[in-house]
């Protein structure tokens, strides 16, 4: 019996370990849907990687990690990775963090006067 413990608990933490990537992917709950947040200003750096995009940006005289949806998505509602390039100046429109007062939840991006609905 306790030859079949081992592996079975094992596995149950293996199980129990995945758990908390999957809850801090789909874990929107630490932004604050009741404020809104606008930055415009230059991309410093740009991630366009799964699971989810995301800019380093000036803003409101700070730098701001902007997360943003994924490639994929991105892609298919007219901005790709090439668009999101370091230099380029852009608006985001989303929500702020509760945990990190320099991070935002992005809803939509405009880069060169075309804005893209990202959720």
């Amino acid at each position: 019996m306790i030859h079949r413990a081992g592996p079975l608990l094992a596995a149950g933490f293996l199980a129990l370990a995945g758990t908390g990537a999957a809850f801090a992917h789909h874990g929107w709950g630490s932004y604050d849907a009741n404020t809104v947040v606008t930055l415009e200003g230059p991309i410093l750096q740009a991630a366009y990687e799964f699971p989810h995009g995301h800019v380093i940006m000036e803003g409101r005289g700070k730098r701001w990690d902007v997360v943003l949806a994924p490639p994929s998505r991105m892609n298919s509602r007219g901005l790709p990775r090439e668009e999101l390039t370091v230099g380029k100046v852009a608006k985001v429109e989303g929500y702020p963090s509760k945990v990190t007062p320099t991070e935002m939840r992005a809803e939509r991006i405009t880069i060169d006067g075309k804005t893209i609905e990202l959720r």
